[in-house]
């Protein structure tokens, strides 16, 4: 089967990134000298995935100007992950699986092969290890976590809510996903009954807690680290500092070989 086309989700401004991001979007700010968009784009390559479409949004130029291939959100400062993701719906794949990637994370090229390997209609990767990522990054750990449950067949049931205790989090949802071919114009139809309802404030994770709730399979993706997120500058730091560290916690160990 051909490989996937993927998306970067790259319009936002990054503003508790700031001053960093004064002169450039998020995912264009470095960690261990290189662009978190093309430590992705390298890494989605490395797994065969060389059709990659970005979506642009703030001072979208810096990025246009590194030849990728762009579509723009117009209203990047009023639109959420969900909405940028249907700028690009001119762009989706009729006869291939669609690779969703948020730009402000990393991931190792095992968790991008997790991510290939799963058929079912949505697979969404979810980190079963979350809490030694979010142990480092706050002093709570619940602090910016979301709900996340399970059923009995690692289908989600449950994301995205603001959890009032750590039984409700069975995993984190990391940024990445993937929308089987035959499912695509479904996923985007869903998308359209939405459009008159206010899609433009929808969060990811709301939006795949519609598809569950009205009947889709969802699959959770199992990894365990492996990946980062980059929100703050307090972040960039810390995982720099991994960087540098001779010996770096083991959810972080992959960066030095990335």
């Amino acid at each position: 089967m051909t490989a996937p086309r993927a998306i970067h989700l790259a319009a936002g401004q990054g503003t508790r990134l700031r001053p960093l991001t004064d002169d450039r979007p998020k995912p264009l700010v470095e960690l261990g000298g290189t662009t978190l968009l093309e430590r992705n784009v390298d890494t989605l390559e490395a797994v065969g995935l060389d059709d990659q479409i970005v979506v642009t949004g703030y001072m979208a130029e810096r990025i246009e100007e590194l030849g990728y291939e762009t579509v723009h959100n117009d209203t990047f400062d009023d639109t959420e992950m969900v909405y940028s993701l249907f700028c690009a719906e001119g762009q989706f794949p009729d006869d291939r699986d669609l690779v969703i990637s948020y730009g402000d994370i990393l991931y190792e090229q095992s968790v991008a092969d997790a991510l290939l390997d799963c058929t079912a209609p949505v697979c969404v990767v979810v980190d079963h290890d979350w809490e030694t990522l979010w142990s480092e990054r706050f002093t709570d750990p619940l602090e910016d976590a979301e709900t996340l449950k399970l059923d009995g067949n690692g289908r989600i049931r449950e994301i995205g809510s603001e959890p009032a205790a750590m039984s409700e989090i069975e995993g984190q949802y990391i940024g990445l996903l993937k929308v089987r071919a035959d499912y695509i114009d479904a996923f985007t139809e869903v998308y359209r009954e939405l459009s008159n309802d206010g899609s433009e404030a929808v969060e990811m994770t709301q939006f795949i807690q519609h598809l569950i709730d009205t009947g889709w399979a969802v699959q959770a993706v199992p990894i365990e680290g492996n990946w980062l997120e980059v929100d703050t500058t307090d972040d960039l730091e810390f995982y720099q500092n991994q960087l540098d560290s001779e010996a770096p916690i083991p959810h972080l160990s992959w960066l030095d070989e990335q």
